[in-house]
């Protein structure tokens, strides 16, 4: 039989599956929804050229352990919509979402989600009087019993609990204060920023605990990234891989190499899929820094969580050739598409190094 080059190739893509799910991907075709664990970027300002539409913000689908995860919204729901039927993102069937902090690049796109998606939950932080909501009890303010009932809140008698409106008054918010496990290992770390320019701003960060460390996704970090993945270390002290915005977008050089340093020499972080407004110098000082541990996350990309992540993109957004993928023949194609799908969304996806 004439051997073929592809053949070589099919090999080496195989080599690149998660640990253990390559022997096992066609067997399990039909339980793939359960095995995922990627990170999929619907929401941001860079990436590779696309059918999706680049904005200023952020949003991420994170599915894990059955699990599907909204990781904040972005700034236009218009624009999330569109990235999420490009990326083939039904975000009619989610799990729960956090909406990492207040700001509108981060929450903005929340009315096309309450649009396919009415009911679902919403992890929020609790902050006094809200965006998202607040609730004070009843006996929080001074009462003077010397009044008449029509001069006192209430008539005199106020409820235990008064709940205070949201801008999305019928979404089902649910108010996080402290760090707190929402399902298991799945964690939910509040932090509130101590900066200048966000003081008392409260957020959240998604953190995972996963057999190979903490998948840790941040919206922009402003309390300062360093102290998220100290508070992220208290549950699992290795950390796999960060992904999400670092908050340096307008940081000085030295500034930059503190973190970096710190989060390589200090932290041990595993690997680093930085986004949104972590900034185009840390972009570069992170490259510099990790090297090959550098996961690039541009809008559209999907991360595929195993014990070297690596990303994924559409066929138009890879360079096919480093695979050796323009070698194959039609049914060696068809069988690396189908080995290398793994359950994600479109049936034209490649393993993408970036090489840029």
């Amino acid at each position: 039989m004439k051997s073929k080059p592809s053949v070589l190739c099919l090999v080496a893509a195989l080599t690149l599956l998660p640990m253990g799910r390559a022997a096992t991907n066609l067997q399990s075709a039909a339980h793939t929804d359960a095995k995922k664990a990627e990170i999929a970027i619907l929401y941001d300002a860079f990436g590779k050229p696309s059918t999706m539409e680049k904005d200023w913000g952020f949003a991420a689908l994170i599915e894990y352990g059955g699990k599907r995860i909204l990781f904040d919204t972005g700034d236009n729901p218009d624009i999330l919509a569109k990235n999420a039927k490009a990326k083939g993102a039904d975000l009619s069937k989610l799990d729960f979402v956090v909406m990492s902090h207040r700001h509108g690049d981060h929450m903005g796109g929340l009315d096309y989600v309450l649009s396919v998606n009415p009911k679902v939950k919403i992890y929020a932080p609790r902050e006094n009087f809200g965006v998202y909501g607040f609730s004070l009890a009843g006996s929080f303010y001074r009462k003077d019993e010397s009044l008449p009932p029509e001069q006192r809140y209430y008539d005199g008698t106020p409820p235990e609990v008064i709940k205070f409106g949201s801008a999305w008054p019928r979404a089902n918010f649910e108010l996080i204060e402290k760090t707190t496990e929402i399902a298991s290992g799945i964690h939910l770390i509040a932090l509130v920023s101590d900066k200048p320019t966000t003081l008392e701003l409260r957020e959240l960060s998604l953190a995972i605990d996963t057999p190979d460390g903490i998948v840790l996704i941040v919206g922009c970090s402003h309390p300062g990234i360093e102290k998220i993945v100290e508070a992220a270390s208290s549950i699992n002290k290795r950390i796999y891989i960060i992904a999400g915005g670092f908050h340096l977008v307008v940081a000085t050089d030295p500034e930059v190499e503190q973190v970096v340093t710190g989060l390589r020499d200090t932290w041990k972080v595993d690997y680093v899929a930085p986004g949104h407004c972590t900034g185009e110098p840390t972009f570069a000082a992170l490259r510099k820094a990790f090297g090959q541990h550098y996961v690039y996350a541009g809008l559209g990309s999907t991360i595929v969580l195993a014990p070297t992540p690596r990303s994924i993109a559409k066929a138009n957004q890879a360079t096919a050739s480093a695979m050796g993928a323009d070698n194959m023949d039609g049914d060696d194609l068809r069988s690396y598409r189908m080995l290398l799908s793994n359950g994600h969304d479109h049936e034209d996806t490649v393993v993408a190094y970036d090489h840029e």
